[in-house]
């Protein structure tokens, strides 16, 4: 770093504080750059509508100095730690300006082997100074597609080792032609590739701008500072916090008729906390499991978004927070365990978390992401498309839960434009789910309601990645649980949840998503607010008499096709009746 960025009388190796405001406000300003270049340049919708991807900057070491504001905690948290392999793997003697590398190694990056990791090394004048990197879901990467079905890694499709994609500016075009090779979706999944590769040069390049513009030869001494700025916030915020041991449980459906249960101890030691989740369930034969990389990564985001969410992530804000679960349970699983449909339990564990670390939190939401695998064979081709849908989120001590929001993962649900469009399939209904949020003085998020059909005679099936269909989410402070969710035939039975499943002429399938706990007392709910629920279509009038007390009456025409909010109005009286009785 040149010595004239340096404030007047500063000690020799100190960072100007100003200085360090401005380039970590640059850098942020760089990773929206390099995010908006990899979706505007994708070829998913997996990547393109959904955003399940997460970007980073890192500096010379490959630690991280921050993240774009998309992505996922799984993604971005499970790179930030992962970089430490691609750097072991490459250090600087084997790299040289124009090399890209990649891995979807599921016990070094993000636990799932259709999420590739792309990193490019930045140099400046022959050193290497940075490192910009990608984590995306890949549309398709062979094997059984997402689900949990397979009883080891080896048969859920092609799994890359740490390796070179570019060199020296240059494709490896028979490393593409394997990966093609193996995937239903060739041009997506390699198109996507592209993209990351171009978002981390559309990074690299303002980087390194920023760089000659400040007269830096290194960004390593502001990272460090920033880093450290992040891990002594947090540590301020855990040193807050009483000394002590707290522990929680939370089960989950599993996979058939293997539940999963998930235990966390919490003990707070001044600024350092440690989570152990020991006594969860052991490793499962089934794609379920959980790499210790993806639980460290949602357990870190649970931590931060409990008692710190104002604090700039990067690799500072990982330090006072330890993770360990034992080997071989379902947080911790040995290879080659097979993980596809990890996202299905490691989504439970900020719900776990929170209300552990806070003893009276939120209460539990939707949690897993819903991941709906469409297949099938049209005539103008086969095709294969990815739909993801979220459910309600629990409601908080104060407010109520927000409808069909990708809480934890902050994934978006798949438009049903995309969908017909992509697709020979078309969506019959997709609605708020009335009464699906938990009641409670503040009620939880709504889930939504699809209902899917083809649109011609073919063969099609469906994977249905799919949770709290027997286990819903639970209140808190008196708050009533969520509605569990469903996943089964249009007036028929249920289907079965997380394998491929053949569907015949005619089926629609109903995709009903579960809805978040409820928080507090139903019954202290103000009439008014029970009023304007009923008004939005969010709470039926049966369940406003049933669940919170309240009698709301329509006063319009009983055959109104369109019932206005004034026709609606609170019966006070036969509201204080009940709720004495209750």
């Amino acid at each position: 770093m040149s010595a004239d960025v340096l404030p007047p009388g500063e000690a020799p190796g100190a960072v100007d504080p100003i200085l360090v405001g401005v380039i970590a406000n640059r850098l942020h300003s760089i990773l929206t750059e390099q995010q908006n270049a990899l979706v505007n340049t994708a070829f998913s919708s997996v990547v393109r509508e959904s955003l399940d991807l997460a970007c980073a900057v890192f500096d010379s070491r490959g630690e991280m100095i921050g993240q774009s504001i998309g992505g996922t905690p799984g993604h971005i948290n499970a790179m930030a730690t992962g970089m430490r392999h691609f750097v072991a793997e490459y250090p600087p003697e084997r790299l040289e300006p124009g090399d890209v590398l990649l891995t979807n190694d599921p016990w070094q990056t993000a636990g799932q082997i259709n999420d590739i990791t792309v990193a490019t090394p930045v140099f400046l004048r022959g050193a290497l100074v940075a490192w910009f990197a990608s984590c995306c879901h890949a549309p398709d990467i062979g094997g059984r597609m997402v689900s949990a079905e397979a009883s080891e890694v080896y048969e859920e499709g092609l799994r890359l080792p740490i390796m070179k994609w570019v060199r020296a500016g240059e494709v490896d075009t028979e490393l593409e032609r394997l990966i093609r090779a193996n995937v239903r979706t060739p041009e997506e999944t390699i198109g996507d590739l592209y993209a990351q590769v171009a978002g981390n040069e559309v990074g690299a390049a303002s980087l390194l701008r920023l760089l000659d513009e400040f007269g830096l030869d290194s960004i390593d001494p502001i990272a460090a500072e920033i880093m450290d700025r992040s891990e002594r916030a947090l540590r301020d915020a855990i040193r807050a916090l009483p000394d002590g041991v707290r522990a929680g449980e939370l089960r989950t459906d599993g996979f058939a008729d293997e539940e999963v249960v998930l235990n966390a101890t919490v003990t707070v030691a001044g600024d350092e906390l440690h989570i152990d989740f020991a006594g969860s369930s052991p490793q499962s034969r089934h794609g379920i499991n959980v790499v210790l990389n993806y639980t460290r990564a949602y357990a870190s985001f649970a931590v931060k978004a409990a008692i710190a969410p104002g604090v700039p992530h990067n690799a500072g804000s990982f330090r006072p927070v330890h993770v360990t679960a034992p080997p071989g349970s379902v947080l911790n699983c040995r290879p080659p365990a097979p993980v596809a449909s990890r996202h299905l339990i490691g989504h439970f564990l900020p719900s776990l978390l929170i209300g552990t670390l806070r003893g009276t939190g939120p209460a539990h939401s939707a949690d897993a992401l819903w991941m709906i695998i469409w297949r099938g064979g049209a005539p103008g081709g086969e095709f294969m498309l990815n739909v993801f849908q979220t459910g309600g989120m629990g409601a908080r001590s104060a407010k109520d839960g927000l409808n069909t929001i990708g809480f934890p993962s902050g994934l978006r649900s798949t438009p049903a434009e995309v969908i017909e469009t992509m697709a020979p399939l078309v969506q019959r209904e997709r609605v708020l789910r009335a009464d699906s949020g938990g009641a409670g003085r503040y009620r939880g998020g709504l889930g939504q309601s699809t209902r899917m059909a083809a649109r011609s005679e073919f063969a099609w099936s469906v994977n249905g990645n799919v949770d709290r269909t027997w286990h819903p989410a639970a209140g808190a402070d008196g708050g009533g649980a969520g509605a569990p969710g469903r996943f089964g035939l249009a007036g028929g039975p249920d289907l079965p949840a997380k394998r491929r499943v053949t569907l015949g002429h005619g089926d629609e399938v109903d995709v009903v998503l579960p809805g978040g706990g409820g928080y507090g007392d139903p019954f202290t709910r103000d009439p008014a607010a029970v009023l304007a629920d009923v008004v939005a279509g969010y709470v039926t009038r049966a369940a406003a008499r049933a669940h919170y007390g309240v009698e709301v009456r329509y006063l319009g025409h009983p055959d109104a096709l369109v019932r206005l909010p004034g026709d609606y109005r609170v019966d006070y009286e036969e509201t204080a009746r009940l709720r004495a009785k209750g």
